[in-house]
C-alpha cells in the first residue's frame, strides 16, 4: 500500500493540478493535523482516495465533529479502522497550552488512548496484529518532541507504541526547520516518522 503523510504546511506542489500526475498510484492519504480544510478537500478530491485525517491543536472545533468531514476526509480519533487488509487508528491534538482548539492534559490523552484498546484487542484476534499504523498530532513523550509545553510529547503515546507495537507511526506538530532535526526514528518495532510537510510511505 502506497500513503500519502501531509501535516501543518501546505505544499505547492501538492496543491496544484500537477498532483494527479505526481501522486498517481497512491492508494490513502493520511492527514496529521493542523491543515487548512481546502486543502484537505482538493486532495481528497484530486485523488480520489480515503483520506484519513486526525485534527491538529489549531484546528477549528467549530467546523467539523463527525466521523465524515466537510472536507471528505473521515475523522480517526478515537477510532480503529481496516483498510485493504491494514489497520489504523488515530488521536488528534496536543497537549493543552492556551483554551482553544483541539488541546488536552496528559490525563485526557490517557483517556483517548484508552478509548482505542478494546479495538485493537480485537484486530489482534481478528488480524493476528494490534495495529499497522498509529496517527496523532502530537509526537510521543521523548521521540521528535520538544521541552515547551505546547510541543511536549504525549506520554500515552508512548505507552501505546510500547504495548502494541505499530510497525508505523505518524504525527505532525514539530516544524522541521532545520537539516539536522530528527524526522525519523526507531522505536522498538516502530517506525516513527513527523510528517510535517508530506511524507511517502509504502506499506
Amino acid at each position: 500500500m502506497k500513503i500519502l503523510a501531509v501535516s501543518d504546511v501546505v505544499v505547492d506542489w501538492i496543491y496544484s493540478p500537477r498532483i494527479r500526475l505526481l501522486l498517481s498510484g497512491t492508494d490513502l492519504v493520511i492527514g496529521c493535523g493542523d491543515l487548512p480544510s481546502y486543502y484537505l478537500e482538493f486532495i481528497n478530491s484530486s485523488l480520489d482516495i480515503p483520506l484519513f485525517n486526525v485534527n491538529g491543536n489549531h484546528s477549528n472545533p467549530v467546523e467539523i465533529k463527525t466521523n465524515r468531514n466537510s472536507n471528505g476526509s473521515i475523522d480517526l480519533h478515537c477510532r480503529v479502522m481496516n483498510f485493504q487488509g491494514y489497520t489504523f487508528a488515530g488521536v488528534e491534538g496536543s497537549l493543552r497550552y492556551k483554551n482553544e482548539g483541539y488541546q488536552y492534559s496528559q490525563f485526557g490523552m490517557w483517556l483517548n488512548v484508552f478509548k482505542l484498546v478494546p479495538a485493537l484487542l480485537l484486530n489482534r484476534i481478528k488480524y493476528g496484529r494490534y495495529l499497522n499504523v498509529f496517527i496523532s498530532h502530537a509526537p510521543a513523550w521523548g521521540i521528535h518532541d520538544q521541552s515547551d509545553l505546547a510541543h511536549r510529547g504525549i506520554k500515552a503515546f508512548r505507552w501505546l507504541l510500547t504495548q502494541f507495537q505499530p510497525d508505523y507511526h505518524l504525527h505532525g506538530h514539530i516544524h522541521i526547520y532545520r537539516p539536522d532535526m530528527v524526522s525519523e526514528s526507531e522505536f522498538g518495532k516502530t517506525r516513527v516518522i513527523n510528517a510535517f510537510g508530506y511524507r511517502r510511505i509504502v506499506l
